[in-house]
């Protein structure tokens, strides 16, 4: 009988000494036909798999979710067709702009994603610890990450760009405000909120759809850092929100989160004064309050971090019946570009990792390429006389209208309704709350050169002019200057600080 105890090679030969390689004898001189070694060092050269561009640092675990609520009269999605279904999900956690090594208790939005093992395949809600974006057009993405990064000649945090961008792109400031409150540094994963953040749609049938909105809400309570804490802890234990969570589930204290969802029709939709595809703005819940869905409790470590949770790989296009898109511009990005992401990072097959293989067998045309482990063979094509798969009319989505509009590149500007909700923010947060924003933002925003300070607060002032000038006064700015700048439209402000 093989003993299993024994070290062996990946091919499964018995290795008898792992300590010396095969060399001559004086003086040593390593030889090319030392197997083991070879095998053993270039797989070492092989061992880590590119980051995530953004999302690097993070945590996850197992667990289940469970139905409270019947709601199938705005979906025929399986895995919530009666009260009391329990689905198996993988929720994984994050920071957004930090390096895989970072500490995890910056300042930073934090990814939410969590994984649905359905019975109609996999579903991912991808989303972050909080309801809104710094854009509303995918196609600024990359420069927006770029900020948020190390500069490429010093290769340090450069504050000049990301307060440029955000400064050039005010369409940012609700999601800067939120950010720089104690919100943006929250007590560990456990102790935050998550967000679908994107608008979906649900649907029973092909006559009727409803569009949704996911909030995630933790039964932990919320909890944050101030800024002054998250930065003495994560001097201390840069690991300190990956720490908590493993250690919590590892003494089956296991953290829950309810699911509850926004519900409109199109009607509703359409009338409603903000638009719900911007990802710059929130429905608010006295307009269309929340409606329980079920509970995630996660109670299950990964056996293996590598295999687990760094391979794990999400996308908000991968969806299931009973669920499509929305023409939320972000959305529809997301939905094609994660996953193409994933290939790059992980390989063409990821989806046949067992972490995101669906419980039931894959049936379809794709064959070969890198790391393919499907026992699929002929046919290949499709159609075909010899019984190969077949699509399901069932699986067919609710017709979306256009209503209006050729197909361009319109130009969203940023105008006064995009000032509103912010400024609802502001006014909602306590006397304390906005000193420490304040606090906040001069700590990081006063690194930046004064032009791009000025254009800034003048963003903050068209907010309310109360918050301009606290940061003005922080910042030592000239106020007047500063009224003057939120004045003047945009493009000219960008002149005027260039």
């Amino acid at each position: 009988m093989y003993n299993k105890k024994n070290l062996t090679t990946n091919m499964g030969a018995t290795v008898g000494d792992d300590n010396n390689s095969i060399t001559t004898k004086n003086p040593a001189v390593t030889t090319l036909n030392d197997v083991h070694l070879l095998e053993k060092l270039t797989h070492f050269n092989a061992e880590r798999i590119p980051e995530r561009v953004v999302h690097a640092k993070g945590a996850g675990a197992f667990g289940f979710f469970i139905v409270t609520n019947d709601l199938t009269k705005y979906t025929c999605a399986n895995f919530l067709n009666m009260p009391n279904k329990k689905t198996k999900v993988l929720a994984r956690f994050s920071t957004v702009g930090g390096e895989k090594g970072s500490s995890d208790t910056k300042r930073d939005p934090r990814g939410f994603a969590v994984k649905f093992y359905t019975a109609d395949g996999n579903y991912d809600i991808a989303g972050n610890n909080t309801p809104i974006f710094f854009i509303r057009d995918a196609i600024k993405f990359p420069d927006f990450i770029h900020t948020q990064k190390r500069n490429p000649k010093t290769n340090l945090p450069d504050y000049d760009a990301y307060w440029d961008f955000l400064s050039l792109t005010p369409e940012s400031v609700f999601q800067v405000t939120r950010l720089f409150t104690d919100l943006g540094t929250p007590d560990g994963f456990r102790h935050m909120d998550g967000f679908g953040t994107n608008t979906f749609i649900w649907y029973p049938n092909l006559d009727n759809y409803y569009y949704v909105k996911y909030h995630w809400k933790t039964k932990q309570g919320v909890k944050n850092f101030s800024n002054d804490a998250a930065m003495e802890v994560g001097g201390k234990n840069p690991n300190y929100s990956v720490e908590d969570l493993y250690k919590n589930i590892a003494t089956g204290n296991f953290p829950q989160w309810d699911l509850y969802v926004q519900i409109l029709t199109p009607k509703e939709a359409r009338d409603y004064k903000y638009n719900i595809f911007d990802v710059t703005k929130i429905i608010y819940e006295e307009d269309y309050p929340l409606i329980p869905v079920g509970t995630m409790i996660l109670n299950e470590l990964p056996n293996n971090f590598f295999n687990d949770i760094e391979q794990a790989a999400f996308c908000p296009g991968s969806i299931v019946k009973g669920v499509a898109l929305s023409p939320d511009k972000m959305l529809n990005a997301r939905a094609v570009l994660y996953s193409d992401a994933q290939q790059k990072r992980i390989g063409p097959n990821f989806a046949q990792l067992p972490v995101n293989s669906p419980v039931f067998d894959i049936n379809n045309y794709q064959r070969d390429g890198a790391m393919n482990t499907s026992t699929l063979s002929a046919p290949n094509y499709f159609p075909n006389s010899f019984g190969g798969p077949t699509p399901d009319a069932s699986a067919i989505k609710p017709t979306l209208k256009i209503e209006e509009g050729d197909l361009a590149q319109y130009d969203e500007a940023v105008i006064a309704i995009d000032y509103e909700q912010p400024r609802r923010f502001y006014e909602e947060l306590t006397a304390e709350e906005k000193q420490a924003l304040i606090n906040n933002i001069k700590g990081h925003l006063g690194n930046a050169l004064k032009r791009i300070q000025y254009r800034q607060t003048a963003v903050f002032y068209k907010v309310h002019s109360e918050y301009g000038s606290s940061v003005a006064n922080a910042l030592g700015l000239d106020i007047e200057k500063i009224r003057y700048l939120a004045e003047v439209s945009d493009e000219e402000r960008a002149k005027l600080t260039s």
